[in-house]
């Protein structure tokens, strides 16, 4: 039999059942509100948690698709971020094997002095890694360098280095920690927002009135503490709290270009270790695409839906040409993403020097901050804000156990990382469902690896709301070819439209609404 569904509308009547007080309400549904939402529900206390969008709506899908040490802070002489984000990447190996593999990268040598002075380089990289090690870094020859990345542009190639991080999906690890808070005992509903905070005679945050958006609907949601995890829009909620509070946040914008396969064709990726701007590029291998990214914009405002620039598409074409045999252009781009970085604002110097390091705040009406990090550290994160946060809410300490917490989906890791293999322990109940239904085995589009089984179960079992939600998040098809996804929006939106009891009108502006999301991750929808 299929495994339970997981009902909106069963969250929704929790958040709002009469006479209940929360531990934590935690704002924002991404990487780290959701890995807050895991660390305090497996301790044992009350959690909430609401997105005004959907999980994993911003930056938190929009990432890289690394779990890393970051090679660029060991340049900068981070030494402690690096040993964090080391031992980070390995935890979320150990409890998400059905999500994080590892990946080998190859610097490609063009100079005499590349290979020694990277090569020593990634060998400290690896003793930082001890027994989180992913593999350890050694020399290639040229022959060699051609064998892992035959795509290299070989006018001048020496040789390379070799190193391992690894790679993830980061949308569907947000979902799996969704679903792990819930089971967990949380409480965790997406479209539903904060509209204003409620607070004591005292002036104390004592909770938040939230905005139900299908519906309408508000409620008084009282909590012992508010913990504010929203990444780029934290500023939002503190001046919420607080007007006249100076903005915490300095946004920066990330864009990456997603490609055919034959721009790499083999397993490993490129590191490009220095790019005109400072940054380190990539050109990685992801579900059957090739990720290259990414830029580092400082950004006046952030969006929800942020746009890529020209320049930075030109910027990611021309350094990829670089260093490939094949120079691609913008016909050959598949879909371009971007993504808003909430770095904190430390008053001066570029966003590309900005610390990546996590900065928790608490007000003086106690409205707890959480902003800054990674995607790799997310669980650290979210262990020192639940140990901060227990004391504002006055509840009893408990300890941390997600160092060794499995999140749903655990499963011994596959060969690669397949679309369906993502699934992981769900897999077999996937595959359950389209047994019963053999008819849903049949593909949404003849270039997407997403069926129409995958779509009805995002709806039961991932709380999947939106056309948008299954076609960017629950699968990865709006970044795998975002002209295809648009394609693919009808067929899921007649699925969708059986499974939530919607209309022919629901229908048609889904997919409008859809369409036009899409055309906006194509290079001439900017």
């Amino acid at each position: 039999m299929e495994t339970g569904t997981l009902k909106r509308e069963d969250q929704i009547a929790r958040l709002t059942e009469s006479g209940a007080v929360w531990d934590f309400l935690v704002v924002g549904g991404g990487a780290t509100g959701l890995g807050v939402a895991v660390d305090a529900a497996s301790r044992g206390h009350r959690v909430a948690l609401v997105d005004r969008h959907d999980f994993c709506k911003g930056t938190s899908s929009r990432s890289t698709k690394l779990v890393h040490g970051g090679v660029r802070y060991l340049q900068q002489g981070n030494v402690s971020l690096v040993l964090e984000a080391l031992r980070e990447r390995g935890i979320m190996r150990e409890n998400a094997p059905h999500l994080v593999r590892n990946l080998p990268f190859v610097v490609p040598n063009y100079e005499w002095w590349e290979a020694p002075f990277y090569g020593i380089g990634l060998r400290l990289y690896d003793l930082l890694a001890g027994r989180y090690g992913f593999g350890r870094s050694r020399n290639l020859t040229r022959e060699q360098t051609l064998e892992r990345i035959p795509t290299v542009e070989t006018d001048g190639l020496r040789g390379g280095v070799i190193y391992y991080d690894g790679q993830f999906d980061d949308a569907r690890l947000g979902i799996n920690l969704m679903q792990t808070a819930i089971e967990h005992g949380a409480c965790c509903v997406n479209y539903a927002g904060v509209v204003s905070l409620l607070k004591s005679s005292d002036g104390m945050v004592e909770g938040a009135v939230v905005r139900d958006y299908e519906t309408g609907n508000e409620y008084s949601v009282p909590a012992r503490a508010v913990i504010n995890a929203t990444g780029p829009f934290v500023d939002i909620l503190r001046k919420m709290d607080e007007p006249e509070v100076p903005r915490m946040i300095r946004p920066s914008q990330g864009v990456h270009i997603v490609l055919e396969k034959r721009f790499l064709l083999r397993d490993s990726a490129i590191t490009v270790p220095h790019t005109d701007d400072g940054r380190v590029l990539f050109a990685i291998p992801w579900l059957d695409r090739v990720v290259v990214g990414t830029t580092d914009t400082p950004v006046a405002d952030v969006s929800d839906e942020p746009l890529p620039m020209k320049d930075e598409i030109d910027f990611l074409l021309e350094h990829a040409a670089r260093y490939l045999a094949e120079d691609p252009s913008e016909d050959d781009i598949l879909s371009v993403f971007a993504g808003i970085r909430p770095l904190v604002d430390a008053g001066e110097g570029s966003t590309a020097s900005l610390s990546r390091d996590h900065t928790l705040h608490i007000s003086r009406s106690g409205l707890v901050t959480i902003t800054g990090g990674k995607w790799t550290t997310y669980r650290k994160m979210a262990e020192d804000t639940v140990d901060q946060a227990e004391a504002v809410a006055q509840v009893e300490p408990a300890p941390c156990v997600t160092k060794t917490l499995r999140i749903h989906g655990y499963a011994e890791p596959a060969s690669a990382l397949a679309p369906e293999e993502s699934y992981g322990s769900d897999a077999l109940e996937l595959r359950n469902l389209t047994a019963r239904r053999p008819e849903l085995c049949r593909k949404l589009h003849p270039r997407l690896p997403v069926t129409a089984a995958q779509v009805i179960w995002a709806v039961r079992h991932e709380m999947a709301r939106t056309v948008e939600d299954v076609l960017a998040r629950r699968t990865r098809a709006l970044l795998l070819d975002a002209r295809a996804a648009r394609e693919a929006a009808e067929p899921a939106a007649v699925l969708m439209a059986a499974e939530l009891n919607r209309d022919q009108g629901w229908q048609e502006q889904q997919i409008r609404e859809f369409s036009a999301l899409a055309e906006r991750y194509l290079p001439s929808g900017y």
